[in-house]
């Protein structure tokens, strides 16, 4: 059986503020989580990406930038050999290139988006602050690279050990709306926001209309999900979910796993959006 992986991605990683990796299978809509893992270290991360397949997993972490910015930026526009120029840069590098960019775009249109960042309604994926998602892809995707894994329709791998773009919140919304379910402040880690993750939940094992597969799990992962205050556990649960749909589509014939036949393949796309 195909195991499934969910991830909540750090680019700095430590102790306090863990990657959290999310073990499960599936059997039709319904998705068993059997494991919860925690690595304080970049290191550690990598050394599971090598775990034998097969397996597909979920990641929250861009996978790809606008082709917009690439395109203006003179980059590579091959998948494969952008990544490869980007992840050399420096964060400083980074930093300074995307500002000019933005620096002279109009107010209210400062970053450029990729096609699926719409529908997902995600962070661009240029963003180096609030949420820096462009320096989770520099930490993340090079070891996902390094790895040997395979990117459905960006760059082949061994197909036994396969990565998507997954994005927790997407699915999170459809149930809560705009309600706050997590924060890494301890001053924000209230009544409303255990209750609003025990909802999500709940909606998640019992079904909801907008999210296609169910969970299922103990009472005490169940217990662990709804208390850990910054979310982290219960947004790589999401992502594992994301992945069960993604290979309930390859399991049908789709080789992209669901992704949109016509998708940017500089860019990437999200799961499900």
């Amino acid at each position: 059986m195909t195991r499934l992986l969910g991830c909540d991605f750090s680019s700095s990683p430590s102790k306090r503020k863990h990657i959290v990796i999310a073990w499960g299978e599936a059997a039709g809509d319904r998705v068993l989580l059997k494991q919860l893992q925690f690595f304080s270290s970049l290191q550690n991360f990598s050394e599971c990406l090598h775990t034998p397949g097969p397996w597909v997993g979920g990641f929250d972490l861009p996978f790809g930038l606008p082709r917009e910015l690439v395109e203006t930026l003179a980059w590579p526009t091959d998948w494969l050999a952008c990544m490869h120029h980007f992840t050399k840069l420096s964060r400083e590098d980074i930093r300074a290139q995307f500002a000019a960019f933005c620096n002279q775009r109009p107010v209210g249109g400062k970053f450029a988006h990729r096609t699926t960042d719409l529908p997902a309604g995600s962070s661009p994926s240029m963003k180096w602050v609030n949420p820096p998602v462009a320096f989770m892809m520099h930490a993340g995707v090079p070891l996902l690279i390094q790895a040997g894994v395979h990117f459905p329709g960006l760059h082949d791998g061994d197909k036994q050990r396969v990565a998507l773009e997954a994005y927790p919140g997407m699915w999170a919304r459809r149930v809560l709306q705009r309600q706050s379910y997590k924060n890494d402040a301890a001053a924000k880690q209230n009544t409303e926001r255990w209750l609003a993750r025990k909802n999500l939940l709940h909606a998640l094992v019992w079904g909801h209309d907008d999210v296609p597969m169910r969970l299922k799990l103990s009472s005490a992962m169940a217990d662990t999900l709804v208390d850990d205050a910054s979310g982290d556990s219960l947004d790589a649960v999401l992502c594992m979910m994301q992945a069960a749909w993604a290979q309930q589509r390859f399991e049908q014939g789709d080789a992209l796993y669901g992704l949109p036949q016509d998708m940017d393949r500089l860019e990437g796309w999200i799961v499900n959006a």
